[in-house]
């Protein structure tokens, strides 16, 4: 058994796992980040040392408790940024559906992190980015992000009802966009964290502390406590973090950044992703350590291997958390059980153009990766491998009839790169990731022939698929995906790969 080294590499969570929130109970730790219109909902994962986090399953992950059907129009509605808490032996999380028609907040709570959760509580207010603390009267405040700044209101815990009118409170050092609100006490002292400055480049950490929830706030001195802003450091976009005491004592900072990659002005396709930082108590104030992509040791509890391959053969009898679809449940059109061994998509006429396709995909998580999978189409359908940004931003290598055909969308423009003859019986498709080019990477589009040769039908600019011309706050999700007619897949994998290692021929 390999393990890395004595410290952690960041991100600590790749990939697209946006505002991540932090508890611990005893020696473990549970995270939580934003899914936006992803279904199932709001990933949440185990570690026991902040470094090595496992999925342990979704805490949205029935139709009753997450309904995105109203997040039509634009890929980045959907939930946001929630909060995970650990109160009087349950947990909670709180969080904010944002659609077409408004954002309806809600609480949902459980005895096991990997579920079941409760269906949803609705907490009537007006903003996103809730949080929840509780004093030691018991007493439950809510702080989130409306009222045109940082706002806060008591709530009853078990029906949601809001106990008086939410008012503003400590907002920042003046940036735009306060948000991401979290309070907690320490040593008789309560803190309120926040995000300013936006989600982008300017994206800064501050903080405030007073002697009970509701201040008087004192701003801390040296804020921003973080911020990345006009530097050339490789790790962007750094904010809407939360604070965990560790179980040795120790205190640590989890929060979103950017990865950007490509010429001027940068590209970012993994989405924001979760990193963590060290954190130091100074005369009473919090100071964040350093956020490096190497970042030293010592952790709060043992290593574990790393994981550089993800390969799924459908065995099982139901799919694994991880596996993500859009705006509905895959069981509504994803089947292990239709054929033994394979996964089943049931395609209709939706293609990936369409606010809910028959696709299925996980997040990618390296800049460099490799993705094949094996598939038989019905007559008269197709199916294929994806790499999604949103319905106006993918590419696409296919099956159909006796054809292998690649396909770019990006914008207002839809184009067959590629249209070649398929090989014999089922088809292994292939997609990767590589370095190269004035953008972030290189969209590699393919199939591999009866001798297992790979076949390369598009070498596609990577600029295309991220946030900076995409637009919006997701990351790519890499699956698969069947139009017009079943699709019976034998397995998928994805594999990380080492710059070193990736072929630079077909």
């Amino acid at each position: 058994m390999n393990l890395r080294g004595a410290g952690y590499t960041n991100p600590v969570i790749p990939g697209f796992h946006p505002d991540p929130s932090v508890c611990r109970v005893g020696d473990a730790y549970y995270l939580v980040a934003s899914s936006f219109t992803y279904f199932p909902g709001v990933p949440i994962f185990h570690s026991r040392n902040l470094v090595d986090w496992t999925q342990i399953g979704n805490v949205l992950d029935r139709p009753s408790q997450l309904d995105l059907t109203a997040t039509h129009g634009w890929a980045s509605f959907g939930v946001y940024a929630p909060t995970l808490r650990f109160h009087d032996g349950r947990f909670w999380m709180i969080s904010t559906n944002v659609t077409t028609v408004g954002a309806t907040t809600f609480l949902v709570i459980a005895d096991d992190p990997a579920g079941p959760w409760s269906d949803p509580v609705t907490v009537d207010i007006a903003g996103i980015d809730p949080d929840l603390a509780w004093d030691d009267e018991g007493a439950c405040w809510l702080h989130f992000s409306g009222l045109g700044g940082i706002a806060r209101c008591r709530i009853d815990d078990a029906t949601g009802t809001v106990i008086g009118e939410p008012e503003r409170t400590w907002s920042g050092t003046g940036l735009q966009y306060p948000e991401a609100p979290h309070l907690f006490g320490r040593e008789g002292t309560w803190y309120l964290l926040i995000a300013e400055g936006g989600t982008e480049r300017g994206h800064v950490v501050s903080v405030a502390r007073g002697p009970s929830p509701v201040g008087p706030w004192e701003s801390c001195p040296a804020n921003p406590i973080l911020s990345h802003r006009s530097t050339d450091r490789p790790i962007q976009n750094t904010g809407h973090a939360d604070f965990v005491d560790a179980a040795d004592g120790s205190w640590w900072m989890v929060l979103l950044g950017a990865r950007h990659r490509g010429g001027t002005p940068g590209f970012h396709v993994l989405g924001r992703e979760t990193f963590l930082a060290p954190v130091e108590w100074r005369d009473g104030w919090p100071m964040v350590g350093p956020l490096t992509p190497e970042m030293p040791g010592p952790l709060p509890g043992p290593r574990e291997p790393e994981v550089r391959i993800h390969r799924d053969d459908f065995e099982g009898p139901e799919l694994h958390a991880r596996w993500l679809a859009v705006r509905r449940s895959p069981h509504t059109f994803a089947s292990l059980k239709a054929r033994h061994g394979y996964l089943t998509l049931s395609g209709s006429k939706s293609t990936l153009d369409s606010p809910e396709p028959s696709f299925i995909g996980l997040r990618q998580q390296h800049h460099q990766c490799r993705v094949r999978a094996r598939v038989e189409a019905a007559t008269g359908a197709e199916a294929g491998l994806a790499v999604l940004m949103d319905e106006a931003a993918h590419y696409e290598v296919s099956v159909r009839g006796d054809r292998v055909i690649a396909r770019a969308r990006i914008g207002p423009l839809r184009a067959v790169v590629d249209d070649v003859p398929r090989p014999n019986g089922s088809v292994v498709l292939r997609v990767e990731t590589r370095s190269g080019g004035a953008g972030p990477d290189i969209v590699v589009l393919g199939f591999e022939d009866d001798g297992g040769d790979f076949q390369v039908l598009a070498e596609l600019d990577g600029r295309y698929l991220s946030t900076e011309v995409a637009g919006g706050f997701l990351g790519r999700v890499i699956g698969m995906y069947a139009v017009e007619g079943d699709a019976v897949f034998d397995w998928f994998d994805y594999e990380a790969l080492d710059a070193e290692s990736v072929p630079q021929g077909g």
